[in-house]
């Protein structure tokens, strides 16, 4: 079976962003499914918008940021 965006529903989505970058915690189930983790990254482009990039390596930086953000996820997942 595809997949299909009405079955994915948002549960807990937050957000650290600096000039430019933002990452995103948030929690997803997919047809009532197990709530699940996603951790995203979004770079700044050249028209100053945000645009998906691969999440790749964390700074130590992001990492101490997201991990409350985390942790609050952790609590959202039924």
């Amino acid at each position: 079976m595809p997949y299909n965006k009405d079955l994915d529903e948002k549960l807990f989505s937050k957000s650290w962003e600096t000039e430019d970058t933002k990452l995103t915690v948030s929690v997803y189930s997919y047809n009532k499914g197990p709530g699940k983790i996603q951790i995203s990254r979004e770079n700044k482009s050249a028209s100053g918008e945000f645009r998906f990039t691969k999440l790749g390596r964390l700074a130590k930086e992001e990492m101490e940021a997201i991990l409350p953000l985390i942790q609050e996820a952790i609590t959202k997942v039924p």
